[in-house]
């Protein structure tokens, strides 16, 4: 067996125990056991337990990432902070151990999210940037309101995403039946705060030269497309940092 195609057997096997079973109870020989290898084998891979489960944790982010970047790359309005959103909270559902992150479910993590936030703090702190630099140059097309100071918009939007994904967990019995309508929500709540027009909603990017909403995301994507490309790469950088040589 490869040794990629081997340690991702591993981090799957990982990832769908820490979901049944939670950090506390979960032990290597369980997931060697669940992958088919042997014990020896994970820390062939992996230092520790904590390392291993880490790169489950990281594995899921890139896999949104890489979701984010098709979109971007698919139709520029994917670059507005509402459409932007919107795509993440639907890519959140689908990724349990991300729902676990970012409600905090200790009964999933454990003490694995305080590590996380310690050990990926760099990676935190890269991506806090590039969501500036996102917000600067969509404000620079004229695309973002800029009657507030940046940083408190950056503040913002990431406190109207928080708030949304915690309701999944808080409001799950009273939030509307679809998970694109609640993306909808998240996307006009960011809409209306943030941006200074209204584009389409969620339909395919218009035509070349239909309207100046248009041109200027046209003008603002490839930096911002840059942008977290860099970022894509730093995050593969991390894993392959968590990797044994």
């Amino acid at each position: 067996m490869e040794r990629a195609e081997r340690a991702e057997r591993i981090l799957e096997a990982a990832g769908e125990l820490l979901l049944a079973w939670g950090y506390g109870r979960l032990t290597i020989e369980e997931i060697a056991r669940r992958a088919k290898v042997g014990k020896g084998t994970v820390y062939l891979h992996w230092k520790t337990k904590e390392a291993l489960l880490l790169a489950v944790v990281l594995k899921a982010q890139t896999r949104t990432h890489q979701r984010q970047l098709e979109r971007m790359r698919a139709d520029p309005l994917e670059v507005l902070p509402s459409r932007h959103v919107s795509g993440l909270f639907l890519d959140f559902l689908d990724e349990p151990v991300l729902r676990a992150l970012y409600t905090d479910d200790s009964d999933i993590l454990g003490r694995l999210n305080d590590t996380a936030k310690k050990e990926f703090a760099e990676l935190i702190a890269h991506g806090d940037r590039t969501l500036y630099r996102h917000l600067q140059v969509l404000r620079a097309h004229g695309l973002m309101r800029d009657d507030t100071d940046l940083h408190h918009q950056q503040y913002t939007l990431m406190a109207i995403v928080t708030g949304f994904f915690m309701s999944e967990a808080l409001l799950h019995d009273r939030a509307p039946d679809t998970p694109q309508v609640r993306a909808q929500l998240l996307a006009q709540t960011v809409r209306s705060t943030l941006e200074t027009s209204v584009v389409p909603g969620h339909g395919p990017c218009p035509a070349p030269g239909s309207g100046p909403v248009h041109d200027a995301v046209v003008a603002a994507a490839p930096e911002i497309i840059a942008l977290h490309e860099q970022l894509g790469e730093h995050r593969a950088q991390e894993m392959r940092r968590q990797v044994r040589s």
